[in-house]
């Protein structure tokens, strides 16, 4: 009875389960189906969103989002021309101090570095020698002079006695020739005296130039030889000195054209870091032929020098005024943009959008461009903030246009003055076209 009631219970509960599988599989089936139409709603929802979003508004997205930017305002003024060039100091005069006679150093009148002037006496060279030798032919040149003066008695005896055919005409003759002779050897006593002279003369090392003594070679007591190599010392030029710089073949045209018109050009002497001015000079000529291995003709600057700032062989930047543009437009460097068509300009327009504008490059310098054509003086072109611009973008400017426009002037006239006067003043351009700087921060 028990067997049968178990496999009864067995069977009715085998026969439950049946029905039960299938109806789980099924809910299953229609979860995962779940799962998957909602994780494609929200893709759906994730890619239409923006598009529902920017629905009816989609030029607005593309043209109405506002960009702040920095501008400057074009504007006419001074532009000076200057080629900056690669300059060294070079001495007017460097004289190498060599002996023209032989002998030892007596004395050694001058210091290491010291400032002399021309005809100062520098070293003495034993002159006792020369001295001698000087005395030996002043008293040949005595005795030939003596024998002369005797030799032209006779002379002027014969003459007499010929014309009364007191004697022969050879024996006059004679004489006539005796006096020639002797003239002759008096001139050579002469200038072997002259020439004793001039090695007594010698044996004082005089200064040839007015200039600062360098390091000496031989100190005193030391044996000299004539024509040393090396010399003695070297004495440099140093008021007024120059510097030597090359202007490319290309630059040779205006150079030469605005020299013959005024006569000289103004050049700076800048360190070699080109952070600091050294010294004003002036330059007259070019050289008298280029260089062809560098396509290069060398011009030289002469400098006052009277602080001696300026050493011999030192590597300077010269800085050379060419010309000065009058009443030329001028934007800011920065403000230039390069594009597949060339240069070109974002100009503010009245609805407060941009506009690409290309235009023609005159000169540059580090912070100024002149513009040929294109914009107008007045126009607000666009300095900072150019990187995510496009045609028609609209902007927002700081209320700083007229702050700006008196810096940019500023500066452009600081610019002129500094190559007119060697004064640099560059930090009010750099206030104008920075916009974090101070003034724009604040109106931000």
């Amino acid at each position: 009875m028990d067997e049968q009631t178990a496999g009864f219970s067995d069977r009715h509960q085998s026969s439950n389960a049946q029905p039960l599988q299938p109806a789980r599989r099924s809910r299953r089936r229609w979860l995962l189906w779940g799962i998957v139409i909602l994780v494609l709603l929200l893709i759906l929802f994730a890619v239409l969103r923006p598009h529902g979003k920017n629905a009816g508004g989609w030029h607005k997205g593309q043209t109405g989002d506002v960009q702040p930017v920095a501008v400057a305002t074009v504007h006419t003024g001074d532009m000076p021309v200057v080629l900056q060039l690669l300059g060294t100091v070079i001495p007017i005069t460097n004289v190498t101090i060599t002996p023209r006679v032989s002998g030892h150093i007596l004395d050694v009148y001058y210091q290491e570095g010291q400032h002399v002037k021309k005809g100062d006496e520098l070293e003495l060279i034993d002159p006792r020698p020369y001295e001698a030798t000087l005395a030996q032919y002043k008293g040949t040149l005595a005795a030939d002079r003596a024998q002369l003066e005797k030799a032209r008695v006779d002379n002027a005896r014969y003459q007499t006695l010929i014309r009364q055919n007191s004697t022969s005409a050879m024996t006059a003759r004679d004489q006539e020739f005796t006096v020639q002779q002797l003239e002759g050897t008096v001139k050579f006593d002469e200038a072997n005296v002259r020439n004793a002279e001039l090695d007594v003369m010698y044996c004082h090392i005089i200064a040839p130039v007015d200039g600062r003594v360098g390091i000496r070679v031989l100190d005193k007591g030391n044996y000299v030889a004539a024509g040393q190599s090396g010399g003695l010392t070297i004495l440099t030029q140093m008021e007024p000195i120059s510097v030597i710089f090359t202007v490319p073949q290309n630059q040779i045209g205006p150079v030469a054209d605005r020299l013959r018109k005024v006569g000289e050009l103004p050049v700076e002497a800048w360190n070699s870091d080109n952070t600091q001015k050294i010294a004003d000079g002036t330059v007259k000529a070019l050289d008298s032929q280029i260089d062809t291995s560098t396509g290069t003709v060398r011009m030289r600057g002469i400098f006052a020098n009277e602080d001696e700032r300026l050493f011999p062989n030192e590597f300077v930047n010269a800085h050379l005024l060419v010309n000065t543009l009058h009443n030329a437009l001028i934007v800011p460097g920065n403000a230039l943009q390069t594009g597949p068509d060339g240069q070109f300009l974002y100009v503010v327009q009245p609805d407060m959008t941009v506009k690409d504008v290309p235009v023609k490059v005159g000169e540059t310098d580090d912070s100024n461009a002149v513009i040929l054509s294109g914009v107008k003086a007045g126009d607000r072109v666009v300095t900072d903030g150019v990187s995510h611009l496009r045609p028609g973008q609209k902007v927002s400017i700081p209320d700083t246009s007229t702050n700006q426009t008196a810096a940019a002037e500023a500066q452009t006239a600081e610019t002129h003055h500094r190559h007119r006067n060697g004064q640099q003043s560059t930090d009010a351009a750099k206030h104008s076209n920075d916009p974090s700087a101070p003034d724009a921060a604040g109106n931000h």
